[in-house]
């Protein structure tokens, strides 16, 4: 007589991104399926970038209040995704884990530096009884290899390590899955090229996959952006051919839902009002209003460019003026409206351009459909791309002629632009890869600057007065009508 089929109910968030408000009913939701199944055969996994900066309850707790609320919601384990990865420290991650987090950390590809070890807040893979079944977890993270040198990690490649482990893994577990923060591409690769995973819970390009892929036996799962989805897996695993015979998946929407967690709900005002009391702390007094143009030089844009510029220790200093959201009054200015006007997790950088590519750079910041570019990506969390706001560049304009040909004069200090040289430019980690104006992707000779945003280094020039008086000296100007040709 044959041997009854196994049964297993996989729930799964990604790339919530401290959308808090649809965590009360995703709990809800979690909650609903566990009543329904014995409680060993749910396993809820989250597949990384739960933390987000830009939001006020995980920057007042430093994050510790996604981990109590994920506590709450019942994950089981969580991969770490760029966003936990890039934008808080090694060792404030490591601080906040060990003393909030209830269920582990995998990551698969993260070593330290220092020890050549996975850090001791992570596990390289974990093994997990359910239903009778023994499942094997690998998790694994985008290899930004440059910014997380910086931080004392090295991030190996991820197909690799998945192939690794898998090939470890395989004789002693019943089901691999795979909770991979690298992208739907890379999914789909992976399922392609490597034997032995069963399952892929996919995030990191906020894809939605209404029902799984089945690549090469291998299922690719996902369930999108901020909380709109939860996804929810039931398979079955028969024990005399070692393999699941049937899966079935969904993604349920969560925005419309109607039941909420109370218990989530309360977590959530209480690390709303602890996060407004830290954030309340001062930064600086300012004596006057700072004005922002999105369309238009502004004293906002420039203090921003100018630090920037300072701060990398370059000739020039580039930023776009859609990384400020709005401008400032005069008084007391707090964390907490730092963090409302400025909230991408952006790093300074300084890179080697060329006078070339800074004039193209400069062209194209004059017209519309770059000023109103929307960037998706790339830590960006303003609404338009904006001007380009400078530092260390006096610029002459005549914005009568066609684009491209509007710029009649760059000076660099008091020498004229040369296109030909390489400038050492202070700018922001999103121009190197692609993103905004173009041909601010072509630098050379890149550093990245971590672990401050720019909005650290916003702070330090807001507390200058001489820096603040020279924010309103103009870097633009336009040539007045009647004005000798060139």
């Amino acid at each position: 007589m044959s041997e009854p089929l196994q049964r297993l109910v996989i729930l799964h968030t990604n790339d919530i991104h401290s959308h808090f408000e649809q965590m009360p009913k995703i709990s809800a939701y979690f909650d609903r399926v566990r009543r329904l199944w014995p409680a060993d055969q749910v396993l809820t996994l989250d597949i990384g970038d739960h933390m987000d900066r830009m939001r006020p309850e995980t920057e007042g707790t430093n994050a510790s209040a996604n981990l109590e609320i994920m506590n709450a919601t019942g994950y089981e384990a969580m991969v770490m995704g760029n966003n936990e990865g890039l934008t808080f420290t090694p060792e404030l991650l490591r601080t906040v884990v060990k003393e909030h987090a209830k269920f582990p950390i995998i990551g698969s590809n993260i070593i330290e530096v220092a020890t050549n070890k996975t850090p001791d807040w992570m596990l390289p893979t974990l093994t997990i009884e359910k239903s009778g079944l023994t499942i094997g977890l690998i998790g694994v993270t985008a290899a930004y290899q440059a910014y997380y040198e910086l931080l004392g990690w090295h991030v190996t490649d991820p197909i690799e390590a998945v192939k690794a482990y898998a090939r470890l893994l395989r004789p002693r577990v019943d089901i691999i899955v795979v909770m991979s923060h690298l992208g739907l591409r890379s999914d789909q690769r992976m399922a392609e090229e490597l034997e032995g995973i069963d399952v892929i819970l996919g995030g990191h390009t906020h894809h939605v996959l209404e029902e799984p892929l089945l690549l090469s036996g291998t299922y690719i799962c996902a369930a999108g952006k901020f909380g709109q989805y939860a996804g929810h897996i039931e398979l079955a695993y028969d024990p005399e051919q070692r393999r699941i015979v049937e899966l079935q998946g969904v993604v349920v929407p969560m925005t419309d839902a109607s039941e909420e967690d109370s218990s989530v709900t309360e977590l959530l005002e209480h690390y709303r009002i602890a996060s407004t009391a830290a954030l309340n702390a001062e930064v600086a007094q300012l004596r006057e209003p700072l004005r922002l143009d999105w369309y238009g030089e502004s004293p906002l844009g420039n203090l921003l460019a100018a630090g920037i510029r300072r701060w990398t220790s370059a000739e020039i200093g580039l930023v776009n003026s859609g990384q400020l959201l709005q401008g400032l009054k005069e008084g007391r200015l707090t964390r907490g409206r730092l963090l409302e006007i400025c909230p991408g997790p952006i790093n300074p950088c300084r890179v080697l351009l060329s006078g070339a590519d800074l004039l193209q750079a400069l062209e194209e910041s004059l017209l519309g459909e770059f000023m109103e570019k929307p960037i998706r990506g790339f830590g960006f969390r303003g609404e338009v791309l904006g001007v380009l706001c400078v530092d260390g560049l006096t610029v002459m304009t005549d914005s009568t002629r066609a684009p491209y040909e509007r710029i009649i004069a760059v000076n660099v200090g008091d020498e004229p632009l040369d296109l030909s040289r390489d400038y050492v430019v202070g700018t922001i980690d999103m121009f190197t890869f692609g993103s905004g104006y173009l041909s601010l992707g072509r630098g050379k000779q890149v550093t990245y600057m971590l672990p401050e945003f720019i909005r650290d280094v916003l702070a330090s020039e807001l507390r200058d007065e001489d820096a603040i008086v020279s924010s309103h000296f103009l870097r633009f100007t336009e040539r007045r009508p009647n004005a000798n040709n060139e």
